[in-house]
C-alpha cells in the first residue's frame, strides 16, 4: 500500500460537510448548533474548498451577507426558526433581519479567506474583491469598538470562542445576576438543549449560564451598542486569542489588498497599534500571555491555549515556550484548552481541558510558519489519531482521546481535510504494510 491511496476518512469527512450543509450555510452539527455560526462557518468554506471551491465562497458570501452597519460579524446568525434552540433570537433581542446574536466571534475570516483564494486564484479573485471592504470594515471594528486597552476586548465569554475557559472566572464572578429574568429561569427549568443531548460534565455548569444570560439582558436593554457594552456591561476582559487571531488575520487580510492593488497603509497602521498592546497581557508572574479584566486590572493567572495562539501571529517568547512543552507533554493528544496542572483543568469539560482540533490547527498553522517542523508534525499526527481513533467530534480528552461534545462536526471534518488528514495513510493499510 502507498500513501497515495485513498483514505475512506477523507471521504467521511465531505460527508459530514455535506449532512450539515442547510443551503447556503452549514451548521457546526445537527440538534446541538442549528446556525450559523461565525467561525465555524469559515473552517467550513476552507473544508469545501479542498472538494467545492464554488460552495466554498458561497459559505463565505452568506455569512458576510448578515454583517451589521457597524462593520460587526455577528457570532450567530438565525436564517431558520427553531423554537427549541435556547438561548433564541428572542433572547438575543438584536434587530437585525434575519436575527442574529449581538457579538462577534475570533475573526479567523480573512485568514481562511487567503487559503481559499491560494487554491484557486483563478475563481477565487472576483470573491476576494468582493469581500476585501467588508472584511477591512470588519477589522476596523475590532479595532474601534474592542481595543479599549490595546489588546482585544470581548464584552461576553462566548465572544471568545473559548466560551467557559477559565481565562474568564474572574470577569464572570463580578457578573450580577438578576433572578427575576425570565430566560434565566427557562434555563434553570432544563430548557437548555445541550444538557439534553450531552453529559453534563462536558458542559458550562449552571452558575456560568446564570452570568452568560445576564450579560445578555444587558446587551439586549442597551440594543447592543457597542460604547455601552464597553463602557458599563457587565463583563469586560482583555482576550489574548483574539488578540493573536487578529493579528494573523490582519497579515493576511494586507496580503489579500496587495493583490488587489488595494492601499493597505491603514491596515498596517491597525496592526501595529495592535501589535504595540502585547506586552500589556504579559503577566511578568507567570510567564505566559494572560487575559486580565478590564474593570478590575487583576490578570486571569490561567494558562490556556489562547496564549499558545502567540504562534499563530508569530509571537514567541523562551518563557511562553517553556510553559507549552510542559502542558503538552501532561497529555496525549494535542494542545489543551487549560493548563493541566492547574486546579481548575477538567479533561472533559468543553473549554476547561479539552483538546480542539480546530484550535491545534491554529497552533500548528504558526508553528510551521515559524520554522517549527517538528513539532507542526507531532500536533497534526496527534490530531489526525484523535479523527481516527474517534470520528469527527467536537472535542476530545486529551488525555485518553474519548470523543466528547457534538459529533459529526463540520469544523473537525474541514481540519481533516485541510490540515492533519492530508496525506495520511489509512489505517488499514498501516495493517497491511
Amino acid at each position: 500500500m502507498t500513501h497515495s491511496m485513498q483514505n475512506p476518512l477523507d471521504q467521511a469527512a465531505r460527508d459530514v460537510l455535506l449532512g450539515n450543509d442547510r443551503g447556503g450555510y452549514t451548521i457546526p452539527t445537527a440538534r446541538l448548533y442549528p446556525f450559523q455560526w461565525n467561525w465555524d462557518s469559515m473552517f467550513s468554506a476552507w473544508g469545501y474548498s479542498t472538494f467545492d471551491i464554488v460552495r466554498a465562497w458561497q459559505e463565505v458570501e452568506l455569512l458576510f451577507a448578515n454583517q451589521w452597519v457597524t462593520g460587526m460579524v455577528p457570532h450567530m446568525v438565525f436564517h431558520e426558526v427553531d423554537p427549541d434552540y435556547f438561548p433564541g433570537p428572542e433572547v438575543w433581542g438584536a434587530d437585525q433581519s434575519p436575527p442574529t446574536s449581538g457579538i462577534s466571534q475570533p475573526p479567523v475570516a480573512a485568514t481562511l479567506i487567503r487559503k481559499i483564494y491560494e487554491a484557486d486564484p483563478d475563481t477565487g479573485l472576483l470573491h476576494v474583491k468582493a469581500l476585501y471592504p467588508k472584511l477591512v470594515a470588519w477589522h476596523d471594528w475590532w479595532i474601534r469598538e474592542r481595543c479599549k486597552d490595546g489588546p482585544v476586548a470581548i464584552v461576553h465569554p462566548w465572544e471568545s470562542g473559548r466560551d467557559n475557559c477559565p481565562d474568564w472566572d474572574i470577569g464572570m464572578a463580578n457578573v450580577p445576576v438578576d433572578d427575576s429574568d425570565p430566560y434565566i429561569h427557562i434555563s434553570r427549568e432544563n430548557k437548555r438543549r445541550d444538557l439534553d443531548l450531552l453529559n453534563a460534565d462536558q458542559r458550562p455548569v449552571a452558575t456560568d449560564y446564570d452570568r452568560y444570560l445576564a450579560i445578555l439582558a444587558f446587551g439586549r436593554s442597551v440594543n447592543w451598542d457597542d460604547r455601552e457594552m464597553i463602557e458599563n456591561g457587565p463583563f469586560l476582559m482583555a482576550d489574548p486569542g483574539i488578540t493573536f487571531v487578529l493579528l494573523r488575520a490582519f497579515a493576511d487580510l494586507i496580503e489579500l489588498g496587495r493583490v488587489l492593488g488595494e492601499d493597505t497603509s491603514g491596515l498596517v497602521a491597525q496592526e501595529a497599534k495592535l501589535r504595540d498592546g502585547l506586552d500589556k497581557l504579559w503577566n511578568p508572574e507567570t510567564g505566559w500571555f494572560d487575559a486580565y479584566d478590564l474593570r478590575t486590572g487583576a490578570f486571569a493567572g490561567v494558562l490556556g491555549s489562547g496564549a499558545f495562539l502567540s504562534y499563530l501571529a508569530g509571537v514567541s517568547r523562551p518563557a511562553l515556550d517553556a510553559h507549552f512543552a510542559r502542558s503538552w507533554d501532561k497529555v496525549s493528544y494535542g494542545i489543551p484548552s487549560a493548563d493541566p496542572e492547574s486546579e481548575r483543568f477538567e479533561r472533559r469539560r468543553y473549554w476547561r481541558g479539552p483538546t480542539w482540533p480546530v484550535v491545534n490547527s491554529l497552533i500548528a498553522m504558526g508553528l510551521r510558519d515559524m520554522g517549527r517542523k517538528e513539532a507542526e508534525a507531532r500536533l497534526r499526527d496527534e490530531t489526525a489519531r484523535l479523527i481516527e481513533m474517534g470520528g469527527f467530534w467536537e472535542y476530545y480528552d486529551p488525555m485518553d482521546g474519548t470523543p466528547c461534545g457534538g459529533p459529526s462536526f463540520g469544523w473537525t471534518a474541514a481540519v481533516w481535510l485541510t490540515w492533519c488528514g492530508v496525506g495520511r495513510t489509512p489505517l488499514t493499510a498501516e495493517k497491511e504494510t
